[in-house]
């Protein structure tokens, strides 16, 4: 029964998704497991997973513009957004709304094109600067009850790759893309 309900949010989606010229994305429990992890010198790690990069590849061929936007800081985030080409890397962020604002403004896309993916209630308060708010599987509940759609996958966990199928088959690329296979980079 849930398969069926999450089949049908998603396909009650489908024209949002195809419209979607600018994802957002939180970092922590949505691109990582939210989990922290310190080196005995007290440098942040941060796990990525693999997935998750070659889908925002994927989204970037696709001509997507691109960004993280999280209340964290360390440095994992900045070297992650390098290494994937993200020209937006927004951390350290306390008012969210206002900097998805200043960066919808700044690339001229309105909140109807613009989609986000979050885990916590920090990223709530992004939802009605968007035109879809999604989340990970093991999101906390109030996000899960406004979100337009909850993924399968958990933060950290193929979330975002999942998030970029979707988008991609709205968008009509998909089916090329899963028959041709990929012949770049993987990060």
């Amino acid at each position: 029964m849930r398969a069926l309900l999450r089949s049908l949010q998603w396909r009650r989606q489908r024209q949002a998704l195809g419209q979607i010229e600018l994802l957002v994305m939180d970092v922590d429990g949505v691109l990582t497991d939210g989990g922290l992890w310190f080196d005995p010198n007290g440098l942040l790690q941060k796990r990525f997973d693999v997935r998750d990069g070659l889908g925002i590849r994927l989204l970037q061929q696709a001509g997507l513009q691109l960004a993280f936007l999280s209340g964290g800081k360390g440095g994992a985030t900045e070297v992650r957004a390098r290494q994937l080409g993200i020209n937006h890397c927004m951390v350290g962020i306390k008012d969210k709304p206002a900097a998805l604002e200043r960066l919808q403004k700044q690339l001229n896309v309105t909140a109807a094109v613009t989609a986000f993916i979050g885990d916590d209630l920090n990223d709530l308060a992004v939802r009605h600067q968007v035109g879809l708010l999604v989340t990970p599987s093991d999101a906390c509940r109030a996000v899960q009850y406004q979100a337009d759609a909850v993924l399968k996958s958990r933060g950290g966990h193929g979330a975002v790759r999942e998030l970029a199928e979707y988008i991609l088959k709205a968008k009509g690329l998909w089916k090329e893309l899963s028959r041709n296979g990929w012949r770049d980079r993987n990060d």
